[in-house]
Parts: structure tokens; C-alpha cells; sequence
């Protein structure tokens, strides 16, 4: 891979990351609502779902759907039904949970209660979104069809695999660092509650771009 590829794909990755999206929406409302210490195990699980998905679409995983439409929609229909679910939850939770302060004692700007979006999401199951996300399956595509190389076709795709995970976790991590930072403004329960809630409408309306 020549410096000019190389830097093209570091600049693409950045921009795709870090550009909003169904894991940055996540992202930002997790950061809100439960600090980044919290999401830590979210952002990891992007890039190693987005690394996986990387390496599956550029050794075959996209002839393959290509062969096969009717996969491609049961993909695109499974993707819809759980970003809905996930857009419900994240609009209905109206409280801040606790952050553990470096003494580990817990503290919040308003009283944890148990509510609909009561934890963040798990290493794994961030690293399963991916796979039913359409902006990862859109920078795993053009990725791997712009930055791999015929000539040398498995040692490009690993490098492309690597690179775009690695930079991509920074990139995304950004936004759970922007949503701890707003914890104090939105210690309100109000400003919280329209804060979620307009989350989980830009969630939702990021299926009718999917579906589009």
C-alpha cells in the first residue's frame, strides 16, 4: 500500500467514524447517561464488531449477498426491527444512573433508579450491532472496495481491517466523551428526558434512511 493509499484510508476512516450515525447517536446518549467508564466496553465492542465485519465482507461476505437479495433484506428487516427497539429505549429513560468517582464512591446529578434503558450496551452486543447496522456495512463496503488491492488481496484486506478498527475507535470514543461532558447541564430530569428523547428519534429516523 503506497503512502498516498494509505493516508486516503486513514483520512477516509476517520471521517466515517467520527460522522454521525447509529453508534455515535448510542454513543452520545450512553456517555449521558452513564459516563464513559461505563461505555468503555461499547466503544470497544464497534470496532471489534466493525474489524469483524471488515475482514467477513472483504473475504467473500459481499459476493455472497450480492448472490443472494433475499439475505440482504433479511439482514436490512432484522437491523430496522432492533434499532426501533433500541430508539424506544433510549427515549424512554428519563433518569441519570451513577458514575464511580476515583475514591469508588458512586455519584450522580440526580437519584439512580432502575429504568428502561438501565445499563449501557455490553462489549458484545455492540460488537452483534454492527452487523445490522447500515452505516458499518456501508464503510465496510466501500472501504474494502477502494483501499484493497487485487494483486495482493488478503494481505490488503487485513491491513485495511486494522487500520480502519483502530482508528475508528478514538474516533467514535469521542462522542461518549461529549455525553459524559454534558452530564451536569442535563442533571435536570426535564432537559434529560427531551435530551432521550430526541436520541431515540434520531435513531429511529436513521431506519427510514435504511430502509430508503
Amino acid at each position: 500500500m503506497t503512502r498516498e493509499t494509505l493516508a486516503a484510508l486513514c483520512l477516509f476512516s476517520v471521517i466515517t467514524s467520527i460522522t454521525p450515525g447509529p453508534n455515535n447517536i448510542m454513543l452520545l446518549a450512553s456517555g449521558v447517561n452513564f459516563g464513559f467508564r461505563r461505555t468503555l466496553p461499547h466503544t470497544l465492542g464497534i470496532s471489534t464488531g466493525l474489524c469483524t465485519l471488515l475482514l467477513s465482507v472483504g473475504l467473500g461476505l459481499g459476493t455472497l449477498l450480492s448472490a443472494f437479495p433475499p439475505l440482504h433484506t433479511v439482514l436490512k428487516v432484522l437491523g430496522s426491527a432492533y434499532m426501533l427497539y433500541l430508539a424506544f429505549q433510549v427515549a424512554s429513560s428519563h433518569q441519570l444512573t451513577s458514575v464511580a468517582t476515583p475514591a469508588g464512591q458512586a455519584t450522580t446529578h440526580s437519584q439512580p433508579q432502575e429504568t428502561t434503558l438501565s445499563r449501557p450496551m455490553t462489549f458484545f452486543q455492540a460488537v452483534l450491532f454492527q452487523w445490522v447496522n447500515p452505516k458499518a456495512w456501508v464503510m465496510a463496503v466501500s472501504s474494502m472496495a477502494l483501499y484493497t488491492s487485487a494483486s495482493r488481496p488478503y494481505a490488503s484486506v487485513l491491513t485495511v481491517a486494522a487500520i480502519f478498527s483502530l482508528l475508528n475507535w478514538p474516533s467514535c470514543s469521542t462522542w461518549a466523551v461529549f455525553g459524559q461532558s454534558l452530564r451536569g447541564f442535563l442533571a435536570s430530569r426535564t432537559r434529560l428526558k427531551w435530551f432521550n428523547i430526541a436520541m431515540g428519534l434520531l435513531l429511529a429516523a436513521s431506519v427510514v434512511v435504511m430502509i430508503r
